[in-house]
């Protein structure tokens, strides 16, 4: 087991990194949903402590409160919280986390089961975790043998993952843990937003670890997407060949139409990301929403319904975020045995269900003049050619009543409601309001395409 001590403050030398210039691919411009995985030995207790809603956790309390199961490894070692008494009185007060990877078995995982169910419910790229904070490597790395292949399921889980998505033609992305890696620190737990990053590696050694594992992946899997968090080794920011200036550009060369997001703490930046955040109006640059089902990433079984977005919800969720020219990296937390919870299989059949109906206000579209009405009608707006979509997030009120600017561009053109059966031309009360059809009244949400009104 690699331990190293830590060291503070980038190293950039006499030379300022150049950093490749890369714009986003048209791919992921047009992809709109993508699922995230949080799988790993963080799923064998699968616990955090759940925020019950209207009950308010104090800033001082909500590291050792954590919602998130990932968080499991840091949680547990801080004195006093409901993740150190499950664990102690679940595994006793003798078992480390780390002693819970060899728990952890996968029996039941198919990763082309999971990569189909993906694909049905409408996502256009996955995004597994390659290793969390926890420094587990769900790959056969040679840089540690601390990974599911040597230890657990004895198995080379991302090998499988990024076939898998292949074969259903799913682009693949990778999340990889920069900067805090916890099998290979000794860091005390992080208790608050300020020892987010302040208890994290930056000494040389631990770059050049973190460099050589970001390596394996791109070598070995030629990822479409590489998503980092919580930024990258200080001394690995700076203008040599194990630097990450030049691993972006040697990935890029590899991967032409590939693409970083923004959480490496350089000064490149990619697909900005939200998590459990969204933006209040249309950004020009793509953004993406990443949350999970529920409070958690990784599968928190103390969650229950209170805890989760309804079917519903999330369909307009989705709805709300591509009209703000943003993609949602939805997040799914498979059980340890590889199984997925009925819960969350349910919620993403549903989202399936709404899409093949409703795909073409979603997929490839781009964002209106505005996303909403200024009145506050509960509608969003996507364009796509000469098309524009109108959601409707209420069609149980039976009627759609546009905005003047909306009905005029509308007034003489083709309108049709998107239905299951295809389209049905819309038809309108005499003071112009759209009647929406009895068959969409029970939709979380239900499209009106209106016809050549968009240059």
């Amino acid at each position: 087991m690699l331990r190293f001590d830590r060291r503070t403050g980038p190293d950039l030398g006499a030379h300022t990194p150049a950093y490749p210039s890369a714009s986003l691919p048209r791919w992921y411009t047009d992809a709109k949903f993508g699922i995230f995985v949080h799988w790993g030995i963080y799923s064998v207790p699968a616990w955090g402590t759940p925020r019950d809603p209207g009950v308010h956790t104090p800033v001082e309390l909500e590291y050792a409160h954590h919602p998130y199961a990932e968080w499991y490894a840091n949680t547990v070692r801080i004195a006093g919280s409901p993740t150190r008494r499950f664990h102690e009185e679940t595994y006793g007060v003798g078992t480390s986390y780390e002693d819970l990877a060899d728990l952890w078995t996968a029996e039941r995982f198919d990763a082309d089961a999971w990569m189909s169910l993906f694909a049905e419910c409408g996502a256009r790229y996955v995004v597994p975790t390659a290793k969390h904070h926890d420094g587990f490597c769900l790959w056969d790395s040679d840089t540690t043998p601390f990974s599911a292949a040597r230890r657990g399921p004895r198995r080379d889980l991302l090998a499988e993952l990024s076939g898998a998505a292949r074969r259903h033609d799913l682009r693949l992305g990778l999340y990889f843990s920069g900067a805090l890696d916890w099998h290979v620190s000794t860091l005390p737990p992080i208790r608050s937003l300020t020892d987010l990053f302040e208890l994290r590696r930056n000494d040389r050694s631990f770059a050049d670890y973190a460099h050589a594992q970001l390596d394996e992946l791109v070598q070995r899997f030629r990822p479409d997407y590489l998503w980092n968090d919580i930024d990258w080794p200080d001394d690995g920011k700076g203008s040599g060949d194990r630097d990450l200036a030049a691993l972006f550009a040697r990935y890029l060369e590899q991967v032409p139409d590939g693409l970083v997001n923004d959480r490496w703490g350089v000064p490149y930046h990619g697909v900005r990301t939200r998590e459990y955040l969204t933006e209040q109006e249309p950004s020009e640059p793509v953004w993406e929403a990443c949350r999970g089902l529920g409070q958690s990433f990784g599968h928190n079984a103390a969650e229950d319904d209170r805890h989760l977005l309804s079917a519903a919800e999330l369909i307009r969720l989705l709805v709300d975020i591509v009209a703000k020219n943003g993609n949602l990296l939805l997040n799914v937390g498979p059980r340890a045995d590889g199984s997925l919870p009925k819960s969350q299989v349910s919620r993403l059949r549903r989202l399936g269900q709404w899409l093949r109906v409703n795909g073409e206000a979603v997929y490839g579209t781009r964002p209106w003049i505005r996303h909403t009405d200024p009145a506050g009608h509960p509608v969003r707006y996507t364009t796509r050619e000469k098309t524009l979509f109108v959601t409707d997030l209420a069609p149980d009120r039976g009627r759609l009543a546009p905005a003047r600017d909306v009905a005029e561009l509308a007034a003489g053109r083709p309108a049709s409601w998107l239905t299951a059966a295809g389209r049905q031309r819309a038809a309108t009360d005499p003071d112009g309001t759209v009647i929406v059809p009895e068959e969409l009244r029970g939709a979380a949400a239900a499209v009106l395409a209106i016809e050549g009104c968009v240059a």
